[in-house]
């Protein structure tokens, strides 16, 4: 690779790629924060690397020629992870096709690719990195970049990016617990730690390069494990620049990447996962994870991580009642009992049961919030990121658009940001617009569905609806209301699936538009946005079923028409409760299958793939960056999704518990499978991913809690509104016993009869004639609600049934809430969100490091001004003492 000077290199620039116009980038160094993150080593000196010589770090004006890193053959050691030497540990790769022998391409574009790749590696060397290149032996064009960080580039990062690091062992004795007498049973459940053995525990503090002799350092090689010397890296190759052109700096490796200039960036895994390494260099942890976690017969173990009436279907009752016609002029009368088999099906979830299982659901998401807060803070101090949010920088795509001089209010000083007060009142604007007018989209499509079920409702029931005994199959399992649920559920659910594609692209779009300064800040903003449009899209058509449908229906003789032409849905004689359930089912299932496909089968195919187009070379043995080469990548928003899945499924699970109980059920073994298919797709087809410190699970945490408060109030909806519960036990308490019913004894003989109104058919209406149903051998017929019978002064007004019924749902509603309430307010009052233990810990830590560092260095601060008054008042002698010259 040819030297070229700084001259050259500002000659040789040629004109952008299409793809990186308006990148985030493109700032003129002009107007760059004074503390960008390409420059952001340079106002910090890194010392004593003797192993670069280097005076600059990654300023292109600084260097005087490229630096370019060795190429080195392959050693034969497929698990090693080490540079050739066998001592520098690879700590990031950087893979990319050599231009040179690239036939496709237009020699100008690959030159230009090489000229930026060149710059860039040499500004990586200039920062101190250890660059060590090797040609694929599958594919001579693959060239595959070995990065290593040396001992002081680490320690000066480190502190940059104020990363907590063993301070000292920990010394807090562990208390018993009242869990100590089932220790056989937890053992069962806990990892065998003879194989994947405990890590030990130490107090940490943020590093600190001139302290750092208080730390606990015993092997400079293991003091930083390979997931912080990999956050270190990646930190260094987003931030440093590859060109400068008319005064603008484009930096990053994210950004090569997306242009094509390297094809990946990963660090590697632990060698192999399916047999052990031979290497004894190589740690084996990926194989160990893959036995302990990911495979299949670990299944049962922890994570390793740090009244319905008979009526209905009697002949004698069912069968001799005739229900009105369900929509105009075409619809035929039908007998009750046809809808017998949806009526057993509803009894399954529409009893008692089922409110006392929605009242422990409500208590018992509380319960899971408030030990999941504790298990939270516990994870928090084990993984050092309790004060997180302080030490975390901002990110690179937010400094490159500092360009607007403002002043500070508490330090008073001047400080770069990225637009006015004006401009971010524009941009919050804007983004809310664009995210309201996307949830309308939403609604829209809802409403689609709604005039589909509408539509086909009366295709249905004229083909699915006969008169007849009620023996028909078809007659018997499939009812209009039915036929219309599942096929329009069907419909919703491939909707649903491709507004989520949609949506997901259009709210990371909206989140860069706005531009959050932390990657915290950015991803809980992407959080808020995308389960808003996940919210609306995935419950929408579940609210509309159980507190809308079947609702605002009116009578025979005055229905309510829908959009003006559509007559309003109705429910079965049952209830709307069966085909909640049914949508939630199709829902569920259909996402879960939909989830495993995109996310198990599609990578191991596209891996199996991948593999066959390289058979040509498999008879080789392939290094280990070759092998996770060739491996899917996860996406930085990988585990972002994973989240999304738990956090809608949480939603399903809490908010129509009352509807489907068996949901929470289909959730565990859900999500008892999902933990080894996980674990399983990370080992084995993904590539290692970057690691990234949190604090906390970000806005998940208060988007669960708003679920969990929602969940109260839609469940005693549901039971109030949807279900039948409430008028059935209206019936048995009140109106089957005197004065309203003629029972000597509490019974529910009759509640068909009062649930079921008259209607005269001679009072039919419709749009388009008088009476569509003149002359029908049927004088009357009944409809589901309660009303007063033609004749009576009131006719086909509510009756007092209807208002005992409404006082009673709404009491119910009332009280359900108030008790859940008060029962999850005292629950969250008693249980406190860190545990004894964990804040013993916290404070030991704080206590040490405030001793060990600070006090320390106040001591040794103290001792060297003794010394230096000492001299001085040494020196005062010595010339008192000095005879005067004349």
């Amino acid at each position: 690779m040819p030297m070229m000077t700084r001259d050259v290199l500002l000659e040789m620039e040629l004109e952008e790629d299409d793809e990186e116009d308006g990148d985030i980038g493109n700032v003129p160094a002009s107007k760059r924060p004074l503390m960008a993150p390409p420059t952001l080593p340079s106002s910090l000196a890194l010392e004593n690397l003797e192993q670069t010589n280097v005076s600059g770090f990654g300023s292109l004006k600084s260097q005087q020629d490229f630096r370019t890193p060795e190429f080195e053959e392959f050693n034969g050691k497929p698990d090693s992870l080490y540079f050739n030497d066998g001592q520098r540990r690879i700590d990031f790769v950087l893979v990319y096709e050599d231009e040179s022998r690239k036939e496709t391409n237009k020699k100008g574009s690959n030159e230009k690719q090489r000229r930026k790749r060149q710059a860039y590696e040499s500004n990586l060397i200039c920062d101190g990195l250890q660059l060590e290149a090797t040609r694929s032996l599958v594919d001579d064009k693959l060239v595959f970049v070995k990065v290593h960080a040396p001992w002081e580039v680490l320690c000066t990062y480190a502190e940059i990016m104020h990363i907590k690091l063993p301070l000292k062992p920990n010394d807090l004795k562990t208390r018993s617990s009242a869990f100590d007498n089932f220790n056989w049973f937890t053992k069962l459940l806990q990892v065998d730690e003879s194989i994947i053995k405990p890590e030990q525990e130490f107090f940490t503090a943020p590093f600190e390069k001139n302290r750092m002799n208080d730390f606990y350092i015993q092997d400079r090689d293991t003091f930083f494990n390979p997931a912080t010397r990999s956050r270190i890296v990646y930190f260094i190759l987003s931030r440093i620049m590859y060109q400068v052109r008319d005064n603008v700096k484009k930096f990053g490796i994210n950004k090569l990447v997306n242009s094509g200039i390297y094809k990946a960036a990963f660090p590697l895994h632990d060698c192999n996962f399916s047999t052990p390494s031979e290497d004894l260099s190589c740690p084996n942890e990926r194989y160990l994870l893959y036995r302990e976690w990911a495979h299949p017969r670990s299944i049962y173990k922890k994570q390793p991580l740090d009244l319905i009436s008979k009526e209905v279907c009697d002949p004698n009752i069912g069968g001799q009642i005739i229900m009105c016609p369900q929509c105009d002029d075409e619809c035929p009368f039908w007998s009750l009992n046809v809808t017998c088999e949806s009526s057993k099906k509803l009894c399954i979830f529409d009893s008692f049961g089922t409110l006392v299982f929605a009242v422990f659901m409500g208590v018992w998401v509380t319960l899971f919030l408030e030990f999941w807060k504790r298990r939270q803070a516990e994870l928090e101090y084990e993984w050092d990121t309790v004060e997180l949010q302080q030490e975390e920088q901002a990110r690179p795509e937010y400094e490159a658009r500092c360009t607007h001089v403002v002043i500070n209010e508490i330090t008073q000083e001047e400080e770069r940001v990225p637009f006015t007060t004006w401009g971010k009142c524009i941009r919050v604007t804007l983004c809310a617009s664009a995210v309201f007018f996307w949830i309308l989209l939403i609604i829209a499509s809802v409403i689609g569905i709604i005039v589909y079920r509408l539509s086909v409702f009366v295709i249905f029931s004229v083909n699915l609806r006969k008169i007849s005994n009620g023996t028909d199959p078809i007659q018997k399992y499939v009812t209009p209301q039915m036929a219309t649920s599942i096929t329009a559920s069907l419909i919703s659910f491939i909707i649903i699936m491709i507004l989520n594609t949609i949506y997901e692209k259009v709210a990371i779009m909206i989140t860069n538009f706005e531009l959050p300064r932390t990657q915290t800040d950015y991803e809980n903003s992407l959080t808020m946005k995308m389960f808003l449009f996940q919210f609306v899209n995935y419950y929408s058509s579940c609210f509309y079923i159980a507190f809308f449908k079947g609702k605002f229906v009116g009578y025979p003789g005055d229905p309510v028409y829908w959009l003006g032409k559509y007559r309003n849905e109705e429910c079965d004689p049952g209830g709307c409760l069966l085909e909640l359930t049914t949508q939630l089912i199709i829902i569920m299932g259909g996402k879960a299958i939909w989830n495993n496909i995109q996310e198990v089968l599609l990578p191991w195919v596209m891996n199996v793939f991948g593999r066959c187009r390289t058979v040509s070379g498999a008879e080789k043995i392939t290094p280990r960056w070759e092998q996770d080469y060739h491996l899917q990548p996860m996406g930085k928003l990988g585990l972002f999704y994973e989240y999304l899945e738990m956090i809608i499924q949480f939603g399903f699970v809490t908010l129509f518990v009352a509807s489907f109980p068996l949901a929470p059920l289909l959730a565990l073994v859900n999500n008892i499978l999902e933990i080894r298919v996980d674990a399983w797709k990370l080992t084995t087809q993904y590539r290692r991913m970057v690691p990234e410190k949190a604090q906390d699970i970000g806005a998940w945490q208060p988007i669960m809690q708003g679920i969990a408060i929602l969940a109260v109030v839609t469940n005693a909806m549901i039971i109030a509104f949807t279900s039948d519960m409430i008028p059935r036990l209206v019936y048995y308490w009140s109106f089957s016993i005197p004065p309203y019913g003629d029972h000597l004894d509490y019974s529910m003989e009759g509640y068909i009869n009062i649930s079921l109104s008259i209607f005269n058919t001679a009072d039919f209406k419709s749009g388009v004639k008088e009476n569509p149903y003149a002359g029908s051998k049927y004088d009357t017929c009944r409809y589901r609600d309660f009303r007063y019978p033609p004749g009576h002064p009131q006719e086909y007004k509510h009756n007092i049934y209807y208002w005992h019924v409404i006082a009673a749902k709404l009491a119910f509603i009332i009280v359900m809430e108030h008790i859940i309430y008060s029962v999850k307010f005292f629950i969250s009052y008693t249980i406190p969100d860190v545990s004894k233990s964990t804040k013993s810990k916290i404070k030991r830590e704080k206590y040490l490091t405030q001793k060990l560092l600070h006090e320390n260095h106040l001591k040794d601060m103290t001792k060297n001004i003794g010394v230096i008054a000492e001299k001085m008042i040494g020196a005062v002698v010595d010339n008192n003492l000095r005879p005067k010259s004349d």
